[in-house]
């Protein structure tokens, strides 16, 4: 196996990935023809169907490109299915306090850290090929666990949220925290700011979702480890443009 995303990104490397909801098997490829370093598969907004995905999983695998998923809202079993079915990474929506930050990390990691079930005869584990003792170091050190914080509480909670031990890093999520914010909270950019220099202090991975590469640019050059685009929207836009040429 090449070296892994959460290595790769504890390393100080900066990683860019795509975020895109099934079905998309040809946009993954595509990622990957690209170069992409990650794809970030949405099963919160879009469809959850667990045998779809493992086809997007394994699609990206034979091109060498890493998966995360970002998942359900405190689906402890869903994260249990994706990661058998080799994700490397989860994204867990709605982080509002260190409980919920403890629960995601209790779910994707197998004891003694967490409580993931565990199996060997997975895809994860190569169908039963790999050594119980080596699958079981192999996943506890490697699967990169990421949490949005999304409401006006998670970023109160900020600091005890990112000290949960073994969660990796953090997505702000804009409109949700926008949505959520009322004129007693924050304004949203001094919000994202406070979070961002929590993952600073707290030596937490920061990743970004953005719509364009000039963003993303000023996302790495404002301290972002993974920035993530926002698919829908970038081709959208770019659709947008296409269709209106002088005519």
């Amino acid at each position: 196996m090449t070296t892994w995303l959460r290595t790769r990104a504890r390393a100080g490397e900066k990683l860019l990935g795509a975020l895109l909801r099934m079905p998309s098997e040809e946009l993954v490829e595509m990622l990957a023809v690209a170069e992409f370093d990650f794809v970030l598969i949405d099963c919160e907004h879009g469809p959850a169907d667990i045998t779809a995905l493992r086809n997007h999983i394994a699609l990206a695998a034979v091109h060498g490109v890493p998966v995360i998923v970002r998942v359900g809202e405190n689906d402890g079993g869903q994260i249990l299915r994706v990661l058998d079915q080799g994700a490397e990474g989860i994204l867990m929506p709605h982080l509002d306090s260190a409980a919920d930050a403890a629960a995601l990390v209790d779910a994707s990691l197998y004891p003694p850290v967490g409580s993931r079930g565990f199996a060997t005869y997975s895809r994860a584990g190569r169908f039963g090929e790999t050594p119980p003792a080596e699958h079981l170091e192999r996943y506890l050190e490697n699967t990169l666990v990421l949490g949005m914080i999304e409401s006006p509480a998670g970023v109160r909670n900020v600091d005890a949220i990112v000290a949960t031990p073994r969660l990796d890093g953090i997505l702000v999520g804009p409109a949700d925290l926008a949505a959520s914010s009322g004129p007693d909270d924050l304004p949203v950019p001094d919000a994202i700011a406070t979070v961002h220099a929590a993952l600073a202090t707290a030596g937490s991975l920061r990743m970004d979702i953005v719509g364009t590469r000039a963003a993303a640019e000023a996302s790495f050059a404002a301290g972002a480890d993974l920035v993530v685009y926002n698919l829908a929207s970038s081709l959208m836009r770019h659709l947008r443009d296409l269709a209106a040429p002088q005519r």
